[in-house]
């Protein structure tokens, strides 16, 4: 009999941008970056980026989810998937789902590979995440974090000019 999934408990924070922020990030120097935007993205590209950015963080479900769930989500008109790119290398990335515009745009996941955090990508990177969220133009920007996540996330989050609305709990299986 196989071993239970060892279960974690995350304390969900949700923050909302009503209005665009006056935040500037400048761009960091001493690397080489480019932010592209991912079209008719790989599901095992995708995969890999979710894992290296998710895995830490216990992020869960695209994990549950097929490589036709995937495809569909990814590759619909209401996803953009942003990768940033440091010195030619995958550093990161970003997820929009524009499912509810006008209303809401939301960064419904966002954050860098461990090997490229706390070299000041993070707050850069979100700012264009922001940006190119509000770009669709939407009443309001949305984004969560949770107890799992970088525990520099929610400060950078409303650094940026996020302001929490709400919270909740959700039980996750730890990503072992």
């Amino acid at each position: 009999m196989a071993d239970e999934p060892r279960k974690l408990t995350a304390r969900i924070t949700h923050l909302e941008m009503a209005e665009r922020s006056t935040v500037s990030v400048p761009t960091p120097i001493g690397i080489r970056l480019a932010i592209m935007r991912a079209t008719d993205i790989p599901v095992h590209y995708y995969r890999y980026l979710y894992e290296q950015v998710g895995r830490p963080h216990h992020w869960m479900m695209r994990r549950k989810q097929s490589d036709a769930e995937i495809s569909a989500t990814i590759n619909a008109q209401t996803t953009e998937i942003h990768v940033l790119y440091a010195d030619g290398c995958p550093a990161g990335f970003a997820e929009l789902d524009l499912a509810r515009m006008p209303d809401e745009a939301e960064i419904l996941y966002f954050g860098l590979v461990p090997d490229f955090q706390g070299r000041g990508l993070g707050s850069f990177f979100l700012a264009e995440a922001i940006a190119a969220a509000w770009s669709h133009g939407p009443q309001k920007v949305a984004i969560h974090t949770n107890s799992l996540d970088n525990p520099r996330a929610l400060q950078l989050y409303q650094k940026m000019g996020f302001t929490p609305v709400g919270w909740s709990e959700e039980e996750v299986e730890a990503w072992d």
